[in-house]
């Protein structure tokens, strides 16, 4: 059998993702490796405060996924057991799966065909005597139309809560996501902008969510020399000051990081220009600023999906570390076992089987971009050139 230290490393790959880690993240690690707390203390606390003031929000509790960030939420506004959540089949699974664990039902509402995003005329039809809340997500980066989300969410008195897992640093109508939602979660796992290898944060103006988040999440370091008494069983979700070191790091720099990742999208966007059966990725009318997760582009109408695995095939064997974006919530399994099916949301379905994930962070190069959109045009010559966009 062959060890693991004797195969060879691809040195070539273009990666779908590669985090911005400069001397700076290096030194803060180091920092609290040379104290004696490595678990959620004092650089937490601080990784908090810095978050909560980068948003203009009351509260952040830093936890250790989006995922169990928006299952406290969920849980901090009780919401369980005989509830329904409406929310989008299109977006980030693992972070959607909270809904399923707080217990509530997720009933799914279709997407704007170009945004991505939840759309509210979609929501409107959804909600019933037992929806309690609104789950929207900033999907790949672009805002989700928060205006009319909040319009359905006060006439209806449900709670809003806004999934910004993969959208730090984006605007709508001049305001940062995170900010729109009662409650609000974030991710750190890659391929995002603010990256410490996993994490989250849950981000509130109300002081009772915040509390009931902080319960939820963990013991005090102080509390675990002893056997403690407590109301609230935790998670113990904590994120932890090795993490939080790094997150505070690249939160400040975190202008930095989203400048570099427009430049390589600006250099995305001058080379796809060329590409007739290739759409750019579409900024909203109400949006201000768009920072996107991945890189993701979508094929014209005569494309099939099985063109679009054949397309991100050819980039894999190209050294191009591409993806299929993605698989839609209600036609995987669990969902498929609560009577979901393919045509349920035909917007979803038709947007998954043409989209593709392009490498994007901060270390791409110019030439590898170039090389990435010429091997797109001859994968796609290779299946069906001069499709029609959309």
């Amino acid at each position: 059998m062959t060890a693991l230290a004797e195969v060879p490393a691809a040195v070539d790959l273009i990666r779908l993702s590669d985090p911005d880690i400069t001397p700076a993240e290096l030194a803060a690690v180091e920092r609290v490796l040379r104290t004696p707390n490595l678990a959620a203390c004092a650089v937490t606390e601080a990784f908090e405060e810095a978050f909560a003031a980068y948003l203009g929000r009351r509260h952040a509790v830093a936890v250790s996924s989006g995922t169990l960030g928006l299952l406290m939420a969920l849980r901090a506004h009780g919401i369980g057991p005989g509830q329904e959540v409406i929310l989008s089949p299109y977006g980030f699974r693992e972070t959607q799966h909270a809904v399923s664990l707080s217990g509530a039902r997720p009933v799914f509402a279709d997407i704007d065909y170009w945004a991505g995003t939840l759309a509210p005329d979609k929501v409107a039809v959804r909600i019933t005597p037992d929806t309690r809340a609104i789950v929207a997500a900033n999907t790949n980066g672009h805002p989700a139309a928060w205006a009319g989300l909040r319009d359905l969410a006060n006439w209806h008195g449900l709670v809003l809560i806004e999934d910004s897992t993969e959208a730090i640093g984006s605007r709508y109508l001049g305001g940062l996501v995170g900010t729109f939602g009662d409650t609000a979660v974030f991710d750190f796992s890659q391929p995002g902008a603010l990256c410490c290898g996993e994490g989250g944060m849950v981000v509130t103006d109300d002081v009772d969510v915040a509390m009931a988040l902080r319960r939820q999440c963990r013991h005090r370091l102080a509390e675990r020399t002893s056997v403690v008494v407590g109301g609230t069983p935790p998670y113990q979700a904590a994120l932890s000051d090795l993490a939080s070191a790094l997150g505070l790091a690249q939160l400040r720099r975190l202008d930095e990081i989203l400048e570099k990742r427009r430049g390589v999208q600006h250099l995305y966007f001058k080379y796809l220009q060329s590409f007739e059966g290739i759409k750019d990725p579409y900024v909203g009318p109400d949006v201000t600023e768009v920072n996107w997760f991945l890189y993701q582009v979508h094929l014209g109408t005569r494309f099939s999906r099985s063109s679009r695995d054949a397309i991100v095939d050819d980039l894999r064997l190209a050294e191009v570390e591409a993806a299929a974006f993605g698989q839609p919530l209600h036609l995987q399994r669990h969902y498929f076992d609560l009577g979901y099916r393919r045509g349920d949301y035909f917007v979803t379905e038709k947007v998954a089987d043409r989209a593709i994930a392009l490498p994007f962070h901060t270390h791409l190069s110019e030439d590898q971009i170039a090389h990435i959109v010429e091997t797109m045009k001859d994968a796609s010559v290779n299946v069906g050139a001069g499709a029609a966009i959309y």
